[in-house]
């Protein structure tokens, strides 16, 4: 991903997440403080999709549409913050190879587990991922930003 792409990164962020509205500061911080982790999909030319991930705090989700200042030093999970795929991305099992490249940039990094906030009735996708949910009080309370039916989920990656 680059400045550039971030236009179309907005573009489809509206699209595919209507009900989560992030503004474009966040996408620009998220490529600013972790560009490894941000990446386009794209069907030929077009972009159809993008990632942006980046090493957190677990069982500390940054809070929807909130920047977060810095990559904290003592970060120990690989965070999902968003894998976002228009319809002609779908279904073509783009989801679990992008998961995959992640799988191994967080091994490459020293990371033990991926997590994320699944959205938009995910939950059983992610599963099938091998994601668990996750329910603790702290968790639950950042998930407020989102909606009742978010989910913080992790997933155990052997270690690189």
């Amino acid at each position: 991903m680059t400045r550039a792409d971030l236009a179309a990164v907005g573009r489809i962020a509206a699209e595919v997440h209507p009900d989560y509205p992030e503004d474009a500061a966040v996408f620009e911080e998220r490529l600013d403080l972790y560009p490894a982790g941000c990446h386009v999909h794209a069907d030929g030319a077009a972009i159809s999709g993008y990632i942006l991930s980046h090493p957190w705090i677990d069982r500390q989700p940054p809070a929807l549409n909130t920047r977060l200042g810095a990559i904290p030093a003592h970060a120990d999970t690989y965070y999902i913050h968003d894998i976002a795929l228009l319809g002609q991305s779908r279904g073509r099992d783009a989801a679990r190879a992008i998961l995959h490249q992640l799988s191994e940039l967080a091994r490459a990094s020293g990371f033990t587990n991926l997590s994320l906030i699944a959205v938009n009735d995910s939950t059983a996708f992610w599963r099938r991922q091998g994601f668990e949910i996750v329910q603790d009080a702290a968790t639950d309370d950042k998930l407020k930003s989102y909606d009742a039916q978010a989910r913080y989920m992790t997933l155990e990656i052997a270690s690189g």
